[in-house]
């Protein structure tokens, strides 16, 4: 039974995406982000698409994550690291050494803890070293660094093949705390390398750092991190430096649709009051499938290729639009929410301006109920 929203996945833009990536960065590697089951469009569908590629692996946040790409990429019969980006747990530590999953050390304790778990298995494991340099949310203090990578170089079982940080201001290329977030990595890795220490994959970039912080890309840096960027999409404040395009397309259809005279007032709250008589469409769509509330009053969708404007607020399960200039609109004809239709689109990125917001949060914002599709468009 045909779902009543659904979000067209174009595995074809997600690959010219990557390639522009590619090419921006080179010779640096590229990391794929995948986590929350592909920003919430489908983990399966993206990791197959990426997995033929020359990419470097792909990067999740949590185990639960890892180990279902593992699979994923084991039925594609393709070998691809896997990296858990943020933390691992005391109680995690185990299945995910077993599982071969490239995991961050984010103090001495866990890199005792993976050290213990890999020499009891008889493995290596291979690990991250994860440098908090200003973001302050997870990793070890650049200032102390260097005396805990003295310890964890001494642990038995351990493969220190990386070190990396992330940036929390990257998307204003002017920001002068990035630039100082550089400088004390540059300076880590020359106090590792006189210390013994030299890291095969060096990576601070991620999307926002890639289009707006090119140095992030060169030695001492050899890879780089993406996520949003595969989608289409950017921080709102930053530069577009990627000419990268929209992947995704949410549809859904009218459900009904009425002539209502003016006075007429609209949806919860009474928000949206009718001048005159207004043909209204109600379409099958609301919050729960990702439509912002922000869209209420100031959005719009598009019908046969014409701007609907979105006139009274947005509910769990519809949204009613002006289709006064649309001629024809009926029960069950197409609604594009986000995507092109004709010469007008609507992307992410406006929905995130709509909102205060930015594109990770509208794309991970596609409820359950929203049925993802894939089909590729070869340019």
């Amino acid at each position: 039974m045909k779902r009543r929203v659904w979000v067209e996945i174009d595995i074809g833009a997600l690959k010219r995406n990557y390639a522009k990536i590619v090419s921006r960065v080179k010779p640096a590697k590229v990391l794929c982000v995948l986590k929350a089951n592909a920003y919430g469009l489908g983990v399966a569908d993206y990791a197959k698409a990426l997995a033929s590629t020359d990419c470097a692996g792909f990067g999740v946040a949590e185990p639960f994550e890892a180990v279902e790409l593992k699979s994923v990429l084991k039925k594609l019969g393709v070998k691809k690291d896997v990296q858990i980006l943020s933390s691992i747990l005391p109680d995690e530590v185990s299945d995910m050494v077993r599982a071969g999953v490239t995991l961050p050390v984010i103090d001495l304790a866990t890199a005792k803890l993976i050290s213990d778990a890999a020499t009891r298995q008889r493995r290596t494991a291979t690990v991250h070293i994860k440098l908090d340099t200003g973001m302050g949310r997870l990793g070890i203090p650049v200032a102390e660094a260097q005396d805990i990578l003295r310890d964890v170089k001494l642990l038995p079982g351990l493969d220190i093949e990386g070190v990396f940080s992330h940036f929390p201001m990257a998307y204003d290329p002017e920001d002068p705390f990035t630039l100082r977030q550089i400088g004390l990595f540059k300076g880590f890795l020359a106090a590792a390398k006189k210390d013994g220490v030299e890291f095969r994959k060096v990576h601070i970039a991620a999307s926002d750092a890639i289009n707006n912080f090119p140095q992030c890309a060169k030695p001492p840096f050899n890879m780089v991190r993406t996520g949003i960027n595969l989608h289409g999409s950017f921080d709102p404040n930053g530069r577009k430096a990627l000419n990268v395009e929209p992947v995704l397309t949410l549809k859904t259809r009218v459900a009904q649709v009425r002539e209502l005279p003016a006075g007429t007032t609209l949806g919860y709250g009474r928000t949206w009051c009718l001048k005159e008589k207004t043909r209204i469409a109600t379409i099958s769509a609301g919050y729960a499938d990702g439509l912002p509330l922000a869209l209420t009053n100031r959005g719009h969708v598009l019908i046969n290729g014409e701007v609907c404007p979105v006139v009274g607020r947005i509910s769990m399960d519809y949204a009613t639009v002006d289709v006064s200039d649309v001629p024809g609109v009926k029960a069950g004809d197409e609604v594009i929410c986000l995507g092109r239709s004709g010469r007008h689109s609507v992307t992410p990125d406006d929905w995130a301006r709509l909102k205060g917001t930015h594109a990770y949060d509208i794309i991970c914002s596609f409820g359950t109920r929203v049925q993802r599709q894939t089909r590729e468009i070869v340019l």
